[in-house]
């Protein structure tokens, strides 16, 4: 391997609050053209295999449709079950359940999507890794 060729490349992609590095050295003596030929190469098959991108736009996550509908409905019949064996005010409970079950199904969507994020910019990771190395970098 020549030293002179040898290029030590960082690739640094910024993922909301989070940052993932991967650090790329050439084990074959591969010009600095043709890595970065060979990163971009990479990335974009990462890409393809797993549906993540993280040097694309970051859409902020949202709650699915109707997840808050969904847990209003389930708060409002949890308290008018336990205003009845409490104290038998339906009205107050039933809209105090509503509005914390909102909150909590809208939440839980918005948990969900993001671990499913996690798990796809990990997947990217993984599948970049594994295509640099097949093209003879050392990938850390």
């Amino acid at each position: 391997m020549k030293i002179g060729y040898a290029v030590l490349s960082l690739s640094i992609f910024v993922m909301g609050n989070t940052q993932a590095a991967q650090y790329v050295f050439p084990e074959n003596g591969q010009s600095a053209e043709q890595q970065q030929q060979d990163e971009y190469y990479c990335h974009s098959w990462a890409t393809k295999q797993t549906g993540y991108d993280p040097t694309g736009a970051q859409q902020n996550i949202e709650a699915e449709q109707g997840t808050g509908a969904r847990g209003a409905i389930r708060g409002a019949l949890g308290g008018l079950l336990l205003s009845e064996i409490v104290d038998g005010d339906n009205g107050n409970a039933a809209l105090a359940g509503a509005v914390v079950g909102g909150v909590r199904g809208r939440r839980a969507s918005v948990d969900n999507q993001q671990a499913q994020s996690a798990g796809r910019k990990n997947d990217y990771f993984r599948a970049r890794a594994a295509c640099l190395e097949a093209k003879g970098y050392s990938v850390k």
